[in-house]
C-alpha cells in the first residue's frame, strides 16, 4: 500500500509542477505589452442593490475617469436604503450617468441578471464596462486601459479585481491569496485560447456578445454567474483578452469575517459544476491533485516511507508554486502573501473542501 501511495505521490507532484510552471506560467512570466489607448465609447456599468454608503465613497472614481467619452449606467436593483437617492444626487452633478430603477417583482426569479439585463439595453454604447458599486478604481485611466484591448478579433476582456488590504488580518490575507491564485487561473486560461470565467468587478465585452448568447438566459435560474456562467459560455478561443496594467485594475471592500467569506464562496463554488465539461476536468484535475499532494505527503512523512525523497519531492513542489506566484503577484501587486503560501494554500483547500461537502446539504443564498 505505501509503494502505491508513494508513486502515487510522484505523479501528483508531476501534475502539480507542470498545472504551475507550464500551465499557470502562461501568465506568470508573460511579459506586459503596451496597448495604444483609444477613444473607444463605453458604457460602465453598475448594478447596486443597498449599496448607498459604497456609491457615495466610491462612485467619484468612476465618474472622474480620464476617457473622453464614456456613460455610467447606474442600476439600482430594488434597493431598500438610499441607494436610489444617492444616484440621483450623482446624476444631477454629472450629465453622463443614466440611471435604470429596477422595481421590486416578488415572482420574479432572475433577481441581478434580469437587472443587469436592463442596464445593457438601456446602455448607449456598444462597448460594455462592469464593476460593482462596492469597487474603487485605482486609476483614471482605467476605462481606457481596459478598452484598449478591444480590436476586430477581441471582443471580451478579462481583468484583475483584487482587493484592500487590511493589516494584520488572516482573513483578509486568505481572501486575497485566493484571489490572486483564480486570477492567475483564469487569465492563463484565457492565454492558451481557454478562457472560462472572469470577474464582474472588472470584466468587458461587447454587446453583441450579450445578445448572442441571449443574455443570462441559459443560467438565469442560477443565483449567481452573472460574470463567470456567461463568460464560460461566450468566450472562445479567438475572442477573449486579458488587461493586468497597473491602471487597468479595481479594488473592492473584503469581507471581514471568516463566516461571511465562507457565505460568499458558497454562492462563487456552485457554480463552478454548470461550466463546460473541458473546464471542469482541467480545474477538477488541478484542485484534487493539491488537495491529494498534502493528503500523501501527510501519510508518507508520518510512514517515514522514503523520507528523503519525499521531503525532495515537497521542496520541488514549491519550488514551482513560489517562482510561479511571485511572478504572478508581481504584476498583480500582491507580493505580500507569497511567504505565507503554504499556510494560505492549506487553509484555502480545507475551506474549499467544506464549503463543496456543505453545498451538497444545502443551497446558498442570493446575493443581497
Amino acid at each position: 500500500m505505501l509503494d502505491v501511495l508513494f508513486y502515487s505521490f510522484v505523479a501528483i507532484v508531476c501534475i502539480q509542477v507542470i498545472y504551475y510552471l507550464i500551465l499557470f506560467g502562461n501568465f506568470a512570466f508573460l511579459k506586459p505589452t503596451e496597448h495604444k489607448t483609444k477613444s473607444v465609447p463605453v458604457s460602465v456599468i453598475i448594478c447596486a442593490k443597498n449599496e448607498a454608503e459604497n456609491l457615495n465613497r466610491y462612485l467619484p472614481s468612476i465618474v472622474n475617469q480620464n476617457h473622453p467619452n464614456y456613460e455610467v449606467v447606474l442600476i439600482n436593483d430594488s434597493s431598500n436604503d438610499d441607494t436610489l437617492k444617492i444616484m440621483n444626487h450623482f446624476a444631477s452633478i454629472h450629465d453622463n450617468i443614466k440611471i435604470v430603477d429596477v422595481k421590486k417583482v416578488e415572482a420574479f426569479w432572475g433577481k441581478k441578471k434580469y437587472a443587469l439585463t436592463l442596464g445593457i439595453k438601456a446602455s448607449k454604447y456598444d462597448h460594455l464596462l462592469f464593476t460593482d458599486a462596492d469597487c474603487e478604481v485605482v486609476s483614471p485611466y482605467w476605462i481606457s486601459q481596459m478598452t484598449a484591448q478591444f480590436n476586430k478579433n477581441s471582443t471580451i476582456i478579462l481583468g484583475y479585481g483584487g482587493y484592500f488590504k487590511i493589516k494584520n488580518s488572516f482573513i483578509n490575507k486568505l481572501i486575497r491569496y485566493e484571489t490572486l491564485l483564480t486570477a492567475v487561473q483564469y487569465f492563463s486560461y484565457a492565454k492558451i485560447r481557454l478562457p472560462y470565467m472572469g470577474v464582474g468587478r472588472n470584466l468587458a465585452y461587447h454587446k453583441d456578445e450579450f445578445f448572442k448568447t441571449n443574455g443570462f438566459i441559459n443560467h438565469l435560474d442560477i443565483r449567481s454567474g452573472d460574470d463567470d456562467l456567461f463568460i464560460n459560455e461566450a468566450a472562445t478561443n479567438t475572442n477573449t483578452e486579458i488587461c493586468f496594467s497597473p491602471n487597468s485594475m479595481t479594488l473592492s471592500q473584503p469581507k471581514q469575517t471568516f463566516e461571511e467569506w465562507i457565505t460568499q464562496k458558497r454562492r462563487h463554488i456552485s457554480t463552478a459544476k454548470h461550466y463546460k465539461l473541458k473546464h471542469k476536468l482541467l480545474l477538477g484535475l488541478f484542485y484534487c491533485s493539491q488537495l491529494l499532494f498534502w493528503l500523501l505527503a501527510t501519510i508518507l512523512l508520518i510512514a517515514q516511507f522514503y523520507w528523503e525523497f519525499i521531503l525532495a519531492l515537497i521542496i520541488i513542489r514549491f519550488i514551482a508554486v513560489f517562482i510561479t506566484l511571485y511572478s504572478s503577484s508581481k504584476k498583480l501587486n500582491e507580493t505580500n502573501l507569497i511567504v505565507l503560501t503554504p499556510v494560505l494554500e492549506l487553509f484555502l483547500i480545507l475551506s474549499q473542501f467544506g464549503i463543496f461537502i456543505t453545498n451538497l446539504i444545502s443551497k446558498p443564498k442570493h446575493w443581497k
